[in-house]
């Protein structure tokens, strides 16, 4: 399915974006050397019910992981990247901890994620970061009305294999509305002129990730949590964006 909004809803969109990025940002702020993964889903948990708010996470039990979910947020740390399942685990120093979070509010649903390093950083986990941040930025700069999706995979694309990093195309960004996710699928990477036609109204969550010498992943024995079959770093940033008529928004900022 692939859903337009109209305007009413893609304010409601900005309500559910601004509380999903404000979430990861406070818990960026709390997360240090000692935090527990299971206290930053406990954290999650509460702000998101503070908020009068729905996890998208908790009952989700798609085809691929081993369902339901059952936590509030995806928290990968190091060579995990996605769907992290949160764990009885205290972050050490120098630990690369990815967070992802979707939610819904009023009926609309927003998702976004963050990588960052706890402690003492390695310069080449920042280039990693840094590099899904630009890949990221630039396919919010290409997005438009008459864009197709194969012209952000090819945005995003350009970026990572630029930095010489491998792409992985199983997981990529994807259409969200009512629902958390839809179609269209957007890889990161592709060839441009391809793919949907993007539309005012249509949301999107483009979400760049990369391993750091590998495009094979692995899945852990919990059936969720998918991590680079090296052993190599990764990271991992997502925004969700409305498609405008002049351009994208961004939705996902903290407020």
């Amino acid at each position: 399915m692939i859903e337009i909004l109209s305007p009413a809803e893609v304010d409601r969109a900005r309500r559910t974006g601004a509380l999903v990025g404000t979430i990861l940002q406070t818990l960026r702020d709390r997360t240090r050397v000692g935090t527990n993964l299971l206290d930053i889903d406990r954290w999650t948990k509460a702000m998101i019910e503070d908020a009068g708010a729905e996890s998208c996470y908790v009952d989700y039990a798609p085809s691929f992981g081993r369902g339901p979910f059952g936590h509030h947020v995806c928290t990968a740390v190091n060579d995990a990247v996605l769907h992290g399942l949160p764990h009885d685990r205290a972050l050490a120093d120098g630990d690369l901890l990815t967070l992802d979070l979707a939610v819904s509010l009023d009926g609309i649903a927003a998702d976004a994620a963050i990588s960052f390093v706890v402690g003492t950083p390695d310069p080449a986990d920042l280039a990693l970061i840094e590099t899904t941040e630009r890949a990221l930025a630039a396919a919010v700069a290409t997005a438009g009305p008459g864009v197709r999706t194969g012209d952000l995979s090819h945005a995003i694309g350009t970026v990572l294999e630029g930095a010489g990093y491998p792409v992985n195309v199983e997981f990529g960004g994807h259409g969200i509305g009512s629902t958390m996710h839809q179609d269209p699928h957007v890889s990161n990477t592709g060839r441009p002129g391809r793919g949907y036609t993007l539309r005012p109204g249509l949301l999107l969550a483009l979400e760049p990730w990369v391993m750091a010498d590998t495009d094979v992943l692995v899945t852990d024995a919990d059936g969720w949590t998918l991590r680079s079959a090296t052993g190599a770093r990764t990271a991992h940033t997502e925004h969700t964006v409305a498609i405008t008529e002049d351009g994208a928004e961004v939705l996902t900022l903290p407020r």
